[in-house]
């Protein structure tokens, strides 16, 4: 019985020395990499777009658009015409119901086009931080 219990006890402690090993080794970050500084670095936010919808409506919107790297939020900041091309041809294809109902999917599509694009890194979530419908 001592016997398992010391076997235990240096289990424990060899467990809580490479897991303390790699943490300090940047090979474990728990919770790092997606906390809220992380990804302010790695965010770009579009400028405000105003354009019109197929029916005629018109739309003012914008994006917070989140990469996996601060080289990938880099690049697509330098490709900010890029993007307003893309946001334009996208919103030009919807009505004022796809608009309204639609937005998540406008999301997805984006980040799509985007990656389409992007040759450092990738766009990993494209958020809607304002939008106006008239």
């Amino acid at each position: 019985m001592k016997f398992m219990m010391i076997l235990l006890l240096i289990l424990l402690v060899g467990a809580g020395i490479a897991g303390s090993f790699l943490y300090m080794n940047g090979d474990l970050k728990i919770g790092s990499e997606n906390s809220i500084d992380n990804v302010d670095k790695r965010s770009y936010e579009t400028p405000e777009i105003t354009t019109d919808l197929q029916d005629g409506s018109f739309v003012k919107i914008q994006f917070n658009v989140v990469t996996d790297s601060k080289k990938a939020q880099e690049e697509i900041t330098k490709r900010e015409f890029q993007i307003k091309n893309l946001l334009i041809k996208e919103l030009a294809a919807m009505d004022k119901k796809d608009f309204k109902e639609g937005i998540g999917d406008l999301e997805k599509k984006l980040q799509e086009k985007m990656n389409e694009v992007m040759t450092e890194g990738e766009v990993t979530d494209v958020y809607t931080i304002d939008k106006i419908l008239q």
